[in-house]
Formats: C-alpha cells, structure tokens, sequence
C-alpha cells in the first residue's frame, strides 16, 4: 500500500495534535512539520525528535496533504499558496459566517491546480456540521440548537492574543441553553497595556460581538487553562407530518486532540475526492475511515 505523504503546517495546539494523530494512521506518512524559521531556531520539543522540521514546505519534497494547524485569520492565504502548488489541504478555518466565502475563493485555485481542499474540518464546524445535516435531513421542520461547552475555545482565545496589548489569554465558551452562550475571556496584559481599550477590541471582533462577553484581567492566565470542551446538540421537530420528534447529540472531548483526528480523517478524505474545494458535509463520511470499503460496509451498516 502506497502511504499518504502528509505534512503539518503549525505546531500549536492544533498542530501538535495533528501530527501525533497523523503518526498513528497507518495509511500515512509524516513527511514533515513546517514550522516559522523563528521557532526552528530555537531547542526541539523532545517529541519532534526524528522529525523532519523545516520552515518551507519546499523542503519536504513530494507532499500529498498539508494539514494546517494555524491561526484562522491566515489559514485561506495558506492553503491558497499550497493549493496553487498542487499539495491537497484541510484545515479547521471556524469563523461560520465566512466559510461559504472561504470556500469558493479555494475551489477556484484547486481547481486550476488539480488539488483537493477541505475547509472547516475541525468539530464544529466540523464533525458537529455533519451531524446537524443528519439531523435535518430526520426531521426537515424543526430547530436545532447548538449548546457549546463549558470549555476552552481555540479559536477565539487565538483571536484574543492577538490583541495589541496582551501578553496571554483564554477564552471560555459557557452555555446558556438553546443556542445562547456567553464569553468568559481571562487576559493577561503587557506592562502599560490599557484594559479598557484591549476589552473593546475584543468585543468589537467578530469571533464576539454576537455573544454576550466578560472580560477580566487575571496576573496568570496559564493556572486557569483547561483543554477540555463539549457539545450538546438538540432538534426538536416534524418527520412528514409527525410533531415531537427529539434528537439529541453529546459529547465531551479534549478540544485540540478531537481537532487534530478530523483534520487526519479530512486529509484521507482529499485523496478520494475529484479536485476542488469541499465542507465536511459535502464528503461522503466513509471516505474519512482508514480500511477496507467492504469490511467498513459490513461492520457499520
């Protein structure tokens, strides 16, 4: 069996889950971690030790998928230059209301480039998305509510460092029932910062300006940090003409590991696609599971 010749860009939260999850697929081989040439300077993680680490993709030679464990805000200008490449990507872009945008502006370049994109491949968007699909599809009227946490949001927490002014952060998602949620975001300043201005400019963002955000400054963000998160999704609604029909999804997870096994899943995923840019809920959920497709068949069905 030919492996898949898979590399991670990032070694965050994220990425550094990617790439332990990628070493245990046994359809695939890790080529290497692409890594900023600041980082590279600097002592190993003992972890990283017989891993290829290099700060251009260049350097690994043949790549089949890039999975991305970057910040949000730069992953479409990522995947655009290694889409135009031809090197496959996943990654788990989740600011909702632009992945429709997202996703167009990558299908145009992998298309002209024969590759293959999964965009938003985390849990939610994500693995969540293929579930609330289900879930409509069960019972077409009717609403499903969205309950994330209590836990630590990746993305908006990445959002909230990069605010001038602040040295550490986190940010926790907190459910307030049928869809609501607040933002409990905890920030440690840099010397002279002005909490003031560093909390108007997190709520002014569009990761929290549709929810309910409290911020407080604390002396030592890392003693509060905790990976764990979970969902609780609900649909109550109507199958043909029967009312009352309740569905019901949860789960507890560690946030950057259960990210990192989608983003592996996604990247199988982009070698059994026709070229063009794809959402998880566009992909044939088989195609994300390493083995034989008539044992999968058999077993699952």
């Amino acid at each position: 069996m030919e492996k898949i010749k898979v590399a991670v860009v990032g070694y965050g939260n994220v990425g550094r889950m990617a790439l332990k999850a990628v070493l245990e697929a046994p359809d695939m081989e890790l080529v290497g971690l692409v890594r900023r040439a600041s980082s590279i300077q600097k002592s190993l993680p003992k972890e990283l030790e017989g891993v290829k680490v290099v700060d251009s993709i260049e350097s690994l030679g043949d790549v089949d998928v890039a999975i991305l464990g970057l910040p949000t805000r730069s992953i479409p200008d990522v995947a655009k230059d290694l889409l135009s490449k031809g090197i496959n990507t996943v990654d788990s872009y989740d600011i909702h209301s632009n992945i429709w945008d997202v996703k167009n502006a990558l299908d145009k370049v992998a298309n002209e480039n024969n590759a293959v994109s999964i965009v938003s491949a985390g849990w939610d968007p994500g693995s969540d998305s293929i579930i609330r699909t289900l879930m409509k599809a069960l019972a077409p009227k009717g609403i499903t509510y969205t309950n994330f946490g209590p836990g630590m949001s990746m993305g908006h927490t990445v959002a909230v460092k990069d605010k001038k002014g602040v040295r550490s952060a986190l940010s926790m998602t907190i459910p307030i029932g049928y869809g609501v949620h607040r933002r409990a975001v905890y920030v440690e300043l840099e010397e002279g910062a002005d909490f003031k201005e560093v909390e108007e400019s997190i709520k002014s963002d569009p990761y929290f300006i549709n929810d309910e955000t409290i911020v407080t400054q604390v002396d030592d963000v890392d003693s509060l940090i905790d990976m764990g998160h979970g969902v609780l999704m609900e649909r109550k609604g109507v199958s043909g003409t029967v009312q009352n029909q309740r569905f019901e999804f949860k789960m507890n997870i560690n946030n950057p590991a259960l990210t990192g096994q989608v983003l592996v899943c996604a990247a199988r995923a982009t070698t059994r696609q026709k070229p063009g840019a794809y959402t998880m809920i566009e992909i044939p959920v088989i195609d994300l599971i390493y083995g034989d497709r008539e044992d999968i068949i058999r077993h699952l069905v």
